[in-house]
């Protein structure tokens, strides 16, 4: 990205990073390098909010954090994400806040270039693409369905767009006004809790920006049953944040349920009148379809590429059966 794309404020604001981090022990260190590698004209505070973990989450990021006086750890025992962010937030010294979690790595200039926007747009937050990259096939699959308008809809952050105001972001760089006029996070959510704030803060009145040269590198899944359980509790707490902000609800939030019911209508009722599998076998069809698309779009591999069906279905399904599902109203 080009730093210099946009005028700087005249005067750096104070910037300070904030990370939950639980089970993040192998992708940490490569998180808190990539911030820690950034221009930014004004000394960094980062600060990472670590939940109980079954890897050495805490060893990893107290280990950077005595190398790094810029580092700071602070406990989360609640373990849930948006406790995590309150309490970073919370010590964080910073004017400008940025999210960024522990498997995402922010590109060059990021922090540079989000204060600038910050500053240009008058907005309360700003953000932009997250660029999925796996390693494995599967992973290459589900970044490769990540970044389809057939895996995630009209979502600009997924794969790019034009610039300008938009109803949420990934991760985001925030005003620590806005944040505190609003609140900061609503930690009874343990999903959606960052488009559950834009809703806040579009309501308060502060511009959502998205800027496509703001790139964050994500880390999908390592497994169908990692990518299943991840993206039925978005579906789950996105039914939550609906029931709460009804007017949220977008039009790439009510396909995959949709998608499950007919699908399963489909499937039940062709026990008796055969004509009604043509609903999941054009479900499966359209699948291929997209699938055979992206991949030359994207120019996959072949390993890849068979694998992208799949994470189509898990992700939809998934997402889907979690909306239906719902759950009891956080407390």
């Amino acid at each position: 990205m080009d730093a210099d794309a946009s005028p700087a404020p005249p005067d750096w604001p104070t910037l300070s990073v904030v990370m939950p981090a639980v089970d993040e022990a192998d992708h940490l260190p490569d998180a808190l390098a990539a911030i820690l590698a950034q221009d930014y004209p004004r000394p960094l505070d980062v600060v990472v909010a670590v939940g109980p973990s079954t890897d050495d989450t805490a060893g990893v990021a107290a280990a950077i954090a005595a190398r790094d006086p810029r580092v700071r750890v602070v406990d989360n025992p609640a373990g849930t994400t948006p406790v995590a962010l309150n309490r970073a937030i919370a010590v964080a010294t910073g004017a400008v806040v940025a999210r960024v979690d522990a498997h995402a790595e922010l590109g060059d200039g990021y922090l540079r270039h989000a204060a600038q926007v910050l500053s240009t747009t008058g907005a309360g937050n700003v953000g932009g693409v997250q660029r999925a990259v796996g390693t494995t096939p599967f992973q290459r699959a589900v970044a490769a369905a990540m970044g389809s308008r057939y895996g995630t809809g009209d979502a600009r952050f997924h794969y790019g767009g034009d610039a300008g105001p938009i109803d949420t972001v990934y991760l985001g760089v925030f005003r620590r006004e806005a944040l505190e006029e609003v609140g900061g996070y609503d930690e009874s959510l343990v999903r959606n809790q960052d488009y559950e704030l834009n809703i806040r803060l579009r309501d308060a009145g502060w511009l959502v920006w998205f800027d496509p040269t703001l790139e964050v590198v994500y880390r999908p899944r390592r497994t169908v049953r990692e990518l299943a359980s991840q993206y039925r509790q978005y579906g789950q707490w996105k039914r939550v944040v609906a029931t709460r902000h009804p007017g949220s609800l977008r039009w790439r939030q009510v396909v995959p349920p949709v998608a499950v019911v007919a699908n399963l209508a489909g499937l039940a009722l062709a026990i008796r009148w055969r004509p009604a599998a043509a609903v999941p076998l054009g479900y499966l069809a359209a699948t291929v379809a997209a699938s055979a698309v992206e991949s030359a779009r994207q120019d996959l591999d072949v390993a890849t590429t068979a694998r992208l069906p799949l994470a189509f279905a898990v992700m939809h399904h998934a997402w889907g059966a979690g909306f239906l599902a719902g759950g009891a109203e956080p407390r």
